[in-house]
């Protein structure tokens, strides 16, 4: 229970941070995730988000009317993301909220527990797809 509220609570804090520019977290991670891998296979880019396909296209919808993202067809019936030049402007604002956010997530926190705790985290992500 503890890492779910922790979950909920830091995703709060980087929701509320990028509200104004119109996106939450998971937004934010589909637009950075397409900035750094290109354009992707609409089931690669939710096996990199570690989500369901079903939330992954909930969630794209309004990236997509956004103007953010544009979905074409790939090879056979697939369907690929790719980032616009509007979602990587949108994308290079947010990161300066995002710095924000992590500052009030991390200010007090040495470096080598924050590293500590992504570790730990990284490996909880592998024993959930063990």
């Amino acid at each position: 229970m503890a890492l779910r509220k922790a979950s909920r609570a830091v995703t709060r804090l980087y929701d509320d941070q990028l509200s104004h520019r119109g996106m939450t977290t998971t937004q934010f991670a589909i637009l950075g995730t397409l900035d750094r891998r290109g354009d992707l296979p609409l089931t690669e880019l939710a096996a990199q988000l570690v989500m369901d396909r079903t939330s992954l296209y909930r969630t794209l919808a309004p990236v997509e009317r956004a103007g953010w993202v544009s979905i074409v067809s790939g090879p056979g019936r697939s369907k690929t993301a790719r980032l616009t030049d509007s979602g990587r402007s949108v994308l290079q604002r947010g990161r300066e909220d995002w710095a924000v956010a992590q500052e009030k997530v991390l200010g007090d926190l040495p470096e080598e527990e924050w590293e500590g705790l992504l570790r730990t985290l990284n490996r909880l992500i592998e024993a959930a797809h063990a």
